[in-house]
């Protein structure tokens, strides 16, 4: 039950100054962050009148709140930002999408070389001209794929001993070998930077001739793939042209809500180039414009900056400018409060597109992490699940996968070879738990609410055990299946049972999680035993030392691959001889 006499106590004490109030359930933990101009205005809003939605389950497990006051409604904006990360609560926004976007970049010490990379706001490299973003990442590979076609351009990592396919097929001046004029590097460079800019006929001139030449040799394979890249690029960049009378790089913000849903559209515009992105669709349970506000500051965190941003009317333009050091404006006429316009269409089409699919997504993560929650009777947030996986006892491996809210959450995802040699899995299991949550107590990482563990109650009881010897106060369950190895049941340590309907949202879940670290263990000791076979077939092929196995390893990690790959591009990596010793030896294994 909520406090509220201790709740209604604290409100009358709130002052009326910016900052930022924390929210917290009944064990104490964060499960919302916000900001206000007026602390107490906002959040004894929480407790006056009437909330549906999740606003009202929000203030339902609301049992008490901490604030903290700042100078400036600014500083309260990057608290607010600050905090979230910190607590990751539960109703906030969690912008987790990856909106760290590709760039496009001209490296150009001594010679020209391009690549597609994701560089953060803080990226300096004299070196390197960046031009994008590009939200669409394999038009940006694309591109890079069409230029390096059409210049020749630095292709490799690491200069070789000679001048590799490349330089034979025109695609690169032989730089490794030969004495290349800087002015002839230096016009290279200025047409792909004139392209990358916006002034794309040069390109598309030198692709014409290109296919005309291979048509006149009647080499008519090469002339269609030509004129597919020329179709290809005058369709995407048709719909880029947007006449503004000067090349300002500029982000345009807008967004649309229905229900308990927001989408955010962001069009950038580059040079005088028009490049869109899909909406960003997210549940919202409570301030919808503080929400959008957040995302854009998130947004630079990871991106850079451009010259202007343009956002909504009712958005303050004054704060978010002052906030990120860049003019922030609501364009009123004009083709700039058309291309405002457009962003809110694209937004409310996405999500009016995707409103059923996002609806079902919701209910089979967000919704049936609450339904477990309640079965089970304990608030879950994160549940962390283990499985083991042999070849007859030997190779052993285990694996862990994490989902936060009913979502997978990859980069949480941990692999264990199994150390100790035990072959049942009862002491497999602990010596995984052990190894993990010594880890979790000596480097203070997050607990799970939730330990799920393929195989009933006896891998409960090896969960158990481990925790106990630990001290930590972690519930443990076994997921059980039926004769038809369906999950059908949650079982505990002591026997109980917690049994799960087919087909319900738990189920779902469950299968999900259960499916997902099976997937992640039986692909972690494939990799083992392909990367163990592979090994041991390279070291009895003559010229193969162990930088060049190792070099094969890494970049094909199985036997298929390497037979599968050009003999061109194996003498690029280990030299021409030991590239034909290896596609023999692979022949007769």
């Amino acid at each position: 039950m909520q406090n509220i006499e201790k709740i209604k106590q604290k409100l009358a004490l709130l002052p009326l100054k910016p900052g930022c109030y924390l929210m917290k359930d009944e064990t104490g933990k964060v499960i919302y962050v916000g900001k206000a101009k007026k602390l107490k205005n906002r959040v004894s809003s929480y407790f006056n009148g009437t909330k549906y939605g999740k606003t009202k389950i929000l203030v339902s497990n609301i049992h008490d709140f901490e604030y903290i006051l700042t100078s400036s409604e600014k500083e309260a904006l990057l608290l607010e930002i600050n905090l979230i990360k910190k607590y990751d609560p539960k109703y906030n926004i969690i912008f987790r999408d990856d909106k760290q976007y590709p760039y496009i970049a001209l490296e150009y010490s001594k010679y020209p070389k391009l690549s597609v990379l994701r560089p953060s706001k803080k990226y300096k490299n004299k070196n390197i001209k960046l031009f994008g973003p590009y939200p669409n990442s394999g038009y940006a590979k694309k591109i890079v794929e069409v230029l390096n076609r059409i210049y020749p351009l630095q292709k490799c990592k690491n200069f070789k001993s000679d001048v590799c396919l490349y330089y034979h097929i025109g695609e690169c001046l032989g730089y490794c070998k030969l004495d290349i004029p800087k002015e002839v590097t230096d016009n290279i460079a200025n047409e792909i930077t004139n392209f990358l800019n916006g002034d794309f006929d040069l390109v598309i001139d030198k692709l014409t001739r290109k296919m005309n030449a291979y048509s006149e040799r009647m080499d008519y394979e090469n002339a269609k793939d030509i004129k597919e890249l020329i179709d290809y690029l005058k369709v995407v960049l048709s719909k880029q042209k947007i006449d503004l009378n000067d090349k300002v790089n500029r982000d345009i913000f807008n967004y649309f809500v229905k229900d308990d849903f927001i989408s955010i559209q962001i069009l950038h515009y580059r040079n005088g180039n028009l490049v869109e992105r899909k909406s960003n669709i997210y549940e919202v349970n409570d301030d919808s414009v503080n929400s959008f506000m957040e995302y854009i500051i998130s947004f630079y965190e990871d991106n850079t900056l451009p010259k202007e941003i343009f956002v909504p009317e009712g958005i303050d333009t004054e704060l978010l400018s002052e906030t990120l050091d860049v003019k922030v404006i609501n364009p009123q006429k004009g083709t700039k409060k058309k291309l405002l316009d457009m962003a809110y269409e694209n937004a409310k089409i996405g999500l009016l597109e995707k409103e059923e699919l996002v609806k079902r997504n919701i209910s089979l993560t967000i919704k049936a992490n609450e339904e477990l929650s309640t079965l089970i009777g304990k608030t879950i947030h994160r549940i962390e699940s283990f499985d083991n996986s042999h070849l007859f006892g030997d190779a052993s491996v285990s694996a862990m996968v994490v989902y936060i809210d009913g979502k997978k959450c990859p980069k949480e995802y941990r692999k264990y070879k199994i150390k100790s040699g035990s072959k049942d899995d009862f002491h497999q299991m602990q010596e995984v738990l052990e190894r993990r949550y010594s880890r979790v107590i000596t480097d203070n990482l997050v607990k799970p609410d939730l330990i799920l563990v393929d195989g009933g109650i006896i891998q409960v009881h090896a969960a158990e055990e481990i925790l106990d010897n630990l001290g930590l106060d972690i519930l443990a369950l076994g997921m059980r299946k039926n004769d038809k190895h369906k999950i059908c049941a949650l079982v505990d340590t002591n026997g109980v049972s917690y049994e799960i309907e087919k087909n319900s949202n738990i189920f779902h879940l469950l299968e999900n999680i259960s499916e997902e670290v099976h997937r992640f263990v039986i692909s972690f000791h494939r990799d083992l035993r392909s990367k163990g076979s592979l090994s041991s077939i390279l070291d009895n092929i003559e010229d193969v030392g162990t930088k060049r196995r190792n070099l094969l390893i890494k970049k094909y990690k199985t036997v298929n691959k390497i037979k599968e790959a050009p003999i061109e591009e194996l003498e690029e990596l280990i030299g021409k001889k030991t590239a034909k010793n290896v596609k023999d030896a692979l022949k007769e294994n």
